[in-house]
């Protein structure tokens, strides 16, 4: 998902030098809700993770 995010920005940043701002602009506000989707996902695994801890040795 971050990689998507990547994606998107430098999608942006193309389109913002060549002046296609309308395209730049939804570029932009996707990566933004991409990068804020890939933080909550990291943040839920880290939780489930510390919860349910280590699985004991066999």
């Amino acid at each position: 998902m971050l990689n998507w995010a990547l994606i998107f920005i430098v999608v942006a940043l193309i389109a913002g030098v060549l002046g296609f701002t309308g395209i730049a602009g939804a570029a932009a506000e996707i990566a933004k809700i991409l990068f804020f989707v890939f933080l909550v996902l990291l943040v839920v695994t880290l939780i489930a993770r510390a919860v349910r801890g280590r699985a004991p040795p066999v």
